[in-house]
């Protein structure tokens, strides 16, 4: 049975791009006399290595307080054109019509929606009233790496058909103006909005190839990353210890998944990750001996557009692809997320 590909990689963001220094003095100015310890705190923007992020909304629309219904009505609305503009991106790559999308898989955590938004979706870009969907919620900055494993599942049982992967995410709607929390602080330090969309066919076309994946969940970790419901939203739950726990079990995760793969650690060429953060970046280049270079794809997404949760990894793979000819090695894609949890798919390019 032929392996699916990626045929093509769409990107879209939001108009309002927003200098990370702007950002910090916007930090400083709302939280000034309500946050403890707030200039010990404030240099989060200094070290987070971002240079522009963009978001759904102007800067001063948050600085007062909205409810979640509103901020969810924005999370619709904008999610909806960011998924579009990032969908018609990618079918026009791979040269496809409307007539020749079979399947929709989409990936989001910070927003509500029933019907999800690949209902609308499918009606904006005239796809056929058959289309089947797959919404997947709650995955987080992990839902990019586990979108694409489970896209290439299905591609690839059912054969010939083509499958839409969007992931579109509204990181700063989740932003609580009245939360002076460390956590919240640090969340607007690099949490972001944008979209991207992928497609996946066995059908010949040139892109990598996604061989197999694999996913980890570790025991009594949901305190780590995700978020609490509050009745103005989506509050972030995050924990410092991150980087920790990626330099303690990322290389036994790694040869994990390699030898459920039935190759060795070495054959990896290529290292296609989540930029969750410049620190959770450091741990990945240390725990597996990398050299600073084979991230630098990461890295440059982070500095250019700060954490967009799922939809970052294929902002980086549309990167990678650009930079590095296909070889016809291994690499994996790799992210974190609630769970706690790992997604690794493995691909050849």
């Amino acid at each position: 049975m032929k392996k699916p590909r990626i045929c093509s990689v769409g990107l879209a963001v939001p108009p309002h791009a927003i200098r990370q220094e702007d950002l910090k003095v916007f930090a400083a100015t709302l939280f000034r006399d309500k946050m403890e310890n707030l200039d010990r705190l404030l240099p989060v923007f200094d070290n987070a290595c971002i240079a522009v992020r963009h978001l759904a909304q102007p800067l001063e629309w948050y600085a007062v307080p909205h409810t979640f219904s509103e901020t969810n009505r924005r999370y619709e609305e904008a999610g909806l054109e960011l998924a579009e503009n990032a969908s018609r991106q990618a079918m026009a790559e791979a040269g496809l019509s409307a007539r020749d999308i079979d399947l929709v898989v989409l990936v989001s955590s910070t927003g509500i929606a029933t019907p999800t938004l690949d209902a609308k979706l499918i009606q904006r870009l005239g796809l056929s009233p058959h289309t089947a969907r797959l919404p997947i919620w709650g995955l987080g900055c992990a839902g990019g790496v586990a979108g694409l494993a489970r896209s290439a599942e299905l591609a690839g049982a059912l054969a010939g058909r083509v499958v839409l992967l969007v992931t579109v995410e509204l990181c700063s709607l989740t932003f609580q103006q009245n939360d002076f929390s460390k956590a919240n602080l640090v969340g607007a330090g690099i949490f972001a909005d944008g979209a991207a969309a992928a497609i996946l066919s066995d059908n010949g076309a040139a892109g990598p190839e996604l061989c197999a994946s694999h996913s980890t969940l570790f025991a009594a970790t949901e305190d780590i990353m995700g978020w609490d419901v509050v009745e103005t939203g989506l509050k972030v739950r995050f924990s410092r210890d991150i980087p920790s726990i990626v330099r303690q079990h990322l290389p036994a995760l790694i040869k994990q998944a390699c030898g459920e793969w039935n190759i060795s650690a070495d054959s990896l060429k290529h290292y296609v990750v989540h930029p969750g953060g410049v620190k959770v970046l450091d741990a990945y280049s240390e725990s597996l001996n990398l050299p600073p270079e084979t991230l630098a794809e990461a890295l440059a997404i982070l500095t250019g557009y700060g954490n967009m949760s799922s939809a970052s990894v294929l902002f980086v793979l549309k990167q990678y692809l650009k930079a590095h000819a296909p070889s016809g090695e291994y690499g994996v894609m790799l992210a974190l997320g609630p769970g706690f949890s790992a997604e690794q798919v493995l691909f050849r390019w």
